[in-house]
Parts: structure tokens; sequence; C-alpha cells
């Protein structure tokens, strides 16, 4: 293993000389994210065939502020901010207009001619997050950032497409999505406000006179239940996690000898199985419903519930076998 020594010390080294950058790369980030959304917010209120151009343009143009000001702008602004784009989507002055739609013939064509080339930047996108976050344990915060660039980069070579050719496709993605794609950001947030507001005591004292204190069983199944329960409620399993753990998993699961890890483990993806059966999810399930343009929204749900049902099941199982 001497082999091995040097490349870790010049890892290390590494990760301390970009360790300081961080924070410069995720401001990086959040005002590209804030420009994508304020060229979307632009494009809304030059929209005439948008009956509510100006909430529609108003919402995207906060959204993008949020973004780009969040690192200087107080806090009490940015929540002013966020409770005007909560009323402009509450009266329903969100819309889409008439966007430019997708030419099946070109489509079909292009399919044709790039053929399976075209998952190359998808597959990039993970593969350089996972390398960039293994690599530079640092800047796992922004290595999906950082695939999503180099993605975005062959998706330009494959395509030979020009970098203004970007910014249709970036308005009609953005306002296609509509409101559910700020919404992971809010229930992530609120995971937090809830964590810090001590909703997981109260959890915990409630699952108390619920389930015996010394029963793994029942610990297992409160601690499987209340991630997916609470993951439907929240829309995001990482949110549910911290509240549910602190509420249910140390009092009547880990106190009870189960391995942290493994239990951590299951308890995160029986959280999954929730996000499988909620409309909060916006990102797994109101998303593919208003890209594909489903007729109905919650197709793709009620196509996911069997398997979230077995999948519960499972984990309760697992829990209980594998965890202690």
């Amino acid at each position: 293993m001497g082999w091995f020594e040097p490349i870790s010390k010049v890892f290390a080294e590494w990760n301390s000389a970009v360790e300081s950058h961080v924070p410069l790369f995720k401001e990086i980030l959040y005002w590209v994210i804030g420009l994508q959304l304020l060229h979307a917010g632009v494009s809304a209120l030059l929209d005439k065939t948008n009956t509510n151009r100006l909430g529609s343009g108003l919402f995207w143009i906060l959204s993008g502020v949020t973004f780009i000001g969040g690192s200087f702008i107080p806090p009490l602004y940015i929540g002013i901010l966020i409770c005007l784009i909560g009323l402009l989507t509450l009266f329903k002055q969100v819309k889409t207009g008439d966007l430019p739609e997708v030419d099946q013939e070109k489509a079909e064509e292009n399919a044709q001619k790039f053929g399976n080339k075209i998952f190359i930047p998808v597959l990039m996108l993970g593969f350089v997050a996972m390398i960039v976050g293994l690599t530079f344990e640092s800047l796992s915060a922004v290595s999906v950032g950082l695939g999503a660039f180099v993605g975005t980069l062959c998706v330009l070579w494959i395509t030979r497409s020009k970098p203004s050719d970007l910014l249709a496709s970036n308005s009609r993605m953005v306002q296609q999505v509509s409101t559910t794609g700020i919404l992971p950001q809010l229930l992530a947030a609120l995971g937090a406000i809830f964590t810090a507001a001590g909703v997981g005591e109260v959890i915990s004292s409630i699952i108390g006179g619920l389930v015996p204190a010394d029963s793994r069983f029942f610990g297992v199944v409160a601690y499987v239940l209340g991630m997916v329960i609470f993951t439907m409620i929240m829309g995001n399993a990482f949110a549910a996690f911290t509240v549910i753990t602190a509420g249910v998993g140390v009092p009547f699961v880990f106190a009870l000898g189960a391995d942290p890890y493994i239990a951590g483990a299951l308890a995160m993806t029986a959280g999954f199985c929730g996000t499988l059966m909620t409309p909060m999810a916006g990102n797994f399930n109101a998303l593919p419903a208003a890209l594909l343009e489903m007729k109905d929204e919650y197709k793709v749900i009620k196509e996911q519930i069997p398997v979230a049902l077995i999948m519960v099941v499972v984990h309760v199982v697992l829990m209980y076998v594998l965890a202690f």
C-alpha cells in the first residue's frame, strides 16, 4: 500500500486547496440558476399570448432574485419575496402562454441522427458529479452543478448547437414546469424550520404513547411509516429524515441496539417510497407529468403506488432483520 499513500496525500492537498473556493463555486451556481429564472421571467413578460404575463413574469423574476441575491439581501426581504411568490401562486397568477411546440418530424429526424448519443450528456452529469464528489470531498455540495455544466457542453458538442440555442429551451422548460420547479427548495426549507421548531420532539412524545418502548418490531414499523408519511407531507425524504430520525429513529430504534448506519440508510429509502405516492414531490411526480403533457396529472403517482406499498413492507422486514 506504499504507492497509495502519496496519491492520498496529493488528493488531501487538492481538497484543502479547493475548499476555500467552495463558497465562490456555490455563488456562481446560484447566479446561473437565478439568471435562468430571470430569462424565463422576462420571456413571460414579453409573451403577449399569456393572459397572466405580468404575474407569470413577476413569479420567475422574483424567484431569480432570491437565488442571485440570497447572499447579500437581508433574510427579512428574502422572506417577503417568498411570500409574494406564494401569493402569486395562491391567486393563480402564474400561467403559461403559447410556448413553441416541438416539431415532431424534426424530433424524429434528430432521434435517428443522434441515436443513443443523446444519453451521453445525462450520463456525464451523474458520472462527473460522482467523480468530483469522491475525489474532492469539499466540492460534493457543487458536484451536481459541475456535472450539469459538463453535460450541457456535451449537448452542444453532440448536437452542434450554439449556446444561444439554449435560451429558447430554457424559457420553454421553466415555464412548462411552472410553479412545481421551486417546490423542492421550499420543502427543504420547511424541513429545516420543522427541525428548529422541535417538531421531532412532538412526534416522539406522540409515538411514545402508541409504541411500546421495548418493542423492536413496532419501533421499526413506526420509523418506516413515519418516514413514508412525513415524506408524503413534506414531499422530500431529506427534509423528513432529520425530523423523524430525531423523533422516532433515535428513541425507538437506535436506542434498542439497531445499527444506525443500516437503519438510517433504510429509513431514507423508505422515505423515497413516500415520494412515489405524493403530489408534493413535484420534481419526481408533477414534473414528468408536466413535461410529458399528460392529461391526468396524477397518473405517474397512480402507477407508482402499488410498487411503493410493496416496498414499504420490504423495508420493515429488511430493517428488522438487518439492523439488529
